[in-house]
């Protein structure tokens, strides 16, 4: 695992901007991709039963992809010295906001597709109401990503006096 120095761009103050990576789209959509292609194989194969209907239904199949795909690409995840935000939508344009002092805790996961690619899903735990939970998808797997997050959380937390206090 790759360790963040002091000379990234992750460590330096200011805005960090992230996006899934491509490949994430693929982990994500493997199966209808995988039957969009059979359903296309089909369609163009002589004698088959309801061939217009499959090349129909791999058309809208392949729309529903490329809308996915625009939605993952169009993706941002902004990390400031104060907020967590995260812009998503293609026709309609979203953002959510997690202030960095509501930060409670993170995990990392990659599925095994996500393994293979080199690639991992970064879940922030907060005590946010409209946003409890944000995963940040299609990470490159070296990144340290939760302990950049991690330091700007406990910034915040020194500079607006918070402290947790916790009954064990």
């Amino acid at each position: 695992m790759t360790q963040i120095n002091s000379q990234s761009p992750f460590m330096l103050p200011g805005t960090l901007q992230l996006r899934p990576r491509t490949l994430q789209f693929f982990i994500d959509n493997l199966p209808l991709l995988t039957l969009d292609l059979c359903g296309y194989a089909c369609a163009g194969m002589d004698g088959m039963p309801f061939k217009g209907l499959l090349l129909w239904l791999s058309v809208a199949m392949s729309l529903v992809l490329a809308y996915r795909f625009i939605y993952l690409k169009r993706m941002i995840y902004r990390i400031t010295d104060e907020q967590l935000i995260y812009e998503h939508g293609v026709i309609t344009r979203s953002s959510d906001y997690v202030e960095l002092y509501r930060v409670v805790d993170f995990a990392e996961r990659s599925n095994l597709l996500q393994q293979l690619c080199g690639l991992k899903t970064v879940s922030v735990h907060s005590g946010d109401r409209t946003t409890p939970q944000l995963d940040i998808i299609g990470m490159e797997i070296n990144d340290d990503l939760v302990t950049v997050i991690r330091g700007r959380v406990e910034l915040n937390k020194r500079r607006k006096g918070i402290y947790e206090i916790t009954n064990r």
